[in-house]
C-alpha cells in the first residue's frame, strides 16, 4: 500500500491525520539557542508564550528524520509519497529528496505541493484517500498536479513586524512596512508569498480575501474550502459562517497555523485556502 508522509505545516487536523495514519515529521523551530520540535517538544500555548519574548526562526527537518520514517514504512512493505511545504520558501522538500536517497531500498516519490499549512495539507487528504482507494502512485501524482494547479491561498497578517523580520515575503518595502495601518493581502502564487495589495483596516482587508476567493473560484461551483488562523479564534468562526453562505462547500476546515509558519507571519494571521473540485 501507499502510505503519505507529510511535515508539521500541512496543519491537516488530527482525527484525520489518524484516519488516514498520515505520517507527520516535525519542523524545528529555534527560540535563541534553544530549539524544539513541533507539536513534540513545544505545544501551541509554550509557543505563544516565548514568541512574546524572542523572535523565532524555523528550519527543515534533517534529512536522517525523514530516512528514519521511509525505512520504517519501507520495512513494513510499504511504497512511500512524501508532499511537502513549497520549496520556494523552505528546504524540506530538498531534505525529502535528501532523505529518498538515503533509503534506496525503498519505492518513495517526494511531491513538492508548492503550497503552505492545508493548502498543503489539502493535497495531503486528496493522496490519502486515493491510496486508500488503490490508486496507482503515477495516477495520484497525476491527482496532485491538478489540485496543486488549482489551489489558491490568501492570507493578511495582524501586523507587520514578522513579516519583516522573516523576509520569506517578496515586494513588503521598508516603506509599506513603516505604514502601521497597512494591511498587506499576501498570495501564494507558484509557491512563493507574494504582497500584492494593500488594505487600511482589519475588517477590509478579511472583506478582501472573501473577495479574492470568490473570484479565483466563484461561487457555485463545488469548492473545498479552509480558513487557516493563529489565535483569532472569534474571527475564524464568524468567517466561517461567510464562507459557508457565499460558498457552495464540499469540504471545510478551520485550522490553527502551524507554528513554525506562525513565526513568520505573526500571531493574529488569518487566510483563506480554497480550491475548486
Amino acid at each position: 500500500m501507499i502510505k503519505i508522509v507529510t511535515d508539521s505545516t500541512a496543519d491537516v487536523p488530527k482525527p484525520l491525520l489518524e484516519r488516514y495514519d498520515i505520517q507527520v515529521v516535525p519542523i524545528p523551530i529555534q527560540f535563541g539557542s534553544e530549539t524544539y520540535e513541533e507539536g513534540i517538544t513545544i505545544d501551541r500555548p509554550t509557543f505563544f508564550q516565548k514568541i512574546e519574548e524572542v523572535m523565532p526562526t524555523s528550519s527543515q527537518p534533517a534529512p536522517g528524520k525523514l530516512a528514519e520514517v521511509y525505512r520504517k514504512l519501507a520495512e513494513e512493505g510499504h511504497s512511500i509519497l512524501s508532499l511537502h511545504i513549497t520549496s520556494k520558501h523552505s528546504g524540506t522538500y530538498q531534505s525529502a529528496l535528501l532523505a529518498k536517497s538515503m533509503v534506496p531500498e525503498a519505492d518513495i516519490e517526494v511531491f513538492d505541493t508548492l503550497s503552505v499549512s492545508i493548502g498543503t495539507g489539502y493535497q495531503v487528504l486528496a493522496a490519502a484517500r486515493a491510496a486508500e482507494e488503490g490508486k496507482s502512485m503515477e495516477e495520484i501524482l497525476q491527482l496532485l498536479e491538478g489540485i496543486r494547479s488549482r489551489m489558491h491561498i490568501y492570507l493578511t497578517p495582524a501586523t507587520l513586524k514578522y513579516l519583516q523580520k522573516s523576509g520569506r515575503v517578496g515586494k513588503l518595502t521598508g516603506a509599506l512596512a513603516s505604514l502601521l495601518s497597512v494591511k498587506p493581502i499576501i498570495k501564494v502564487e507558484d509557491g512563493l508569498l507574494e504582497a500584492f495589495q494593500n488594505v487600511r483596516t482589519r475588517g477590509k482587508s478579511i472583506d478582501r480575501l472573501v473577495e479574492l476567493t470568490a473570484e479565483a473560484v466563484g461561487t457555485t461551483q463545488p469548492v473545498k474550502l479552509a480558513i487557516s488562523h493563529a489565535q483569532v479564534d472569534a474571527e475564524a468562526e464568524a468567517l466561517r459562517v461567510r464562507l459557508e453562505r457565499t460558498f457552495n462547500c464540499e469540504e471545510m476546515h478551520v485550522v490553527d497555523l502551524a507554528c513554525s509558519l506562525t513565526v513568520h507571519g505573526g500571531p493574529g494571521v488569518i487566510g483563506i485556502i480554497s480550491y475548486k473540485v
